[in-house]
């Protein structure tokens, strides 16, 4: 989170990139090059929930797939064409779309772009301690441990 007082508004272009880019550990981490998000709920000091305006290069991934126990997420599309990629199938994406995922449903998600031109969307999601990820295409689990993602390979041993 940023130290500094937040101005009442602010041009969203203007907050800072996440840094580091991912918190997936190696070999996962280099999968989401192209992809930065600039975390705008963490600029203005929200601890409830999270919103990123984030931004993918052409064939970059917005995560790997994957579905929370508890945390409901949500994304809106600004610009591009992104495949959502579902356990039901794949979906093309336009401006104007949006997505939601409920806690615990179990549908894991991500976002691809394979077109040529960026792809920018809000995504948002709650806070909820004590979250766990699932990750169906993986060999990777998550759980959430104050405030931070902690990983495991499916057979509970760590990163």
């Amino acid at each position: 989170m940023f130290k500094n007082k937040a101005p009442a508004a602010i041009d969203a272009a203007e907050v800072p990139p996440r840094q580091p880019g991912s918190s997936y550990p190696e070999p996962f981490a280099t999968r989401m090059a192209g992809r930065e998000k600039r975390p705008l709920g963490d600029f203005f000091g929200l601890t409830n929930f999270g919103v990123n305006l984030t931004r993918l290069a052409p064939g970059a991934l917005s995560a790997l797939r994957h579905a929370h126990a508890k945390q409901d997420e949500f994304i809106y599309i600004l610009q591009g064409h992104p495949t959502l990629h579902t356990n039901d199938g794949q979906t093309r994406l336009a401006p104007g779309m949006c997505a939601g995922f409920p806690a615990s449903a179990g549908n894991a998600a991500n976002l691809i772009n394979e077109t040529e031109e960026d792809v920018v969307y809000l995504e948002m999601g709650d806070r909820t301690p004590g979250d766990t990820v699932i990750y169906p295409d993986d060999d990777l689990q998550a759980v959430m441990v104050d405030g931070a993602w902690q990983f495991q390979h499916k057979d509970g041993s760590s990163y």
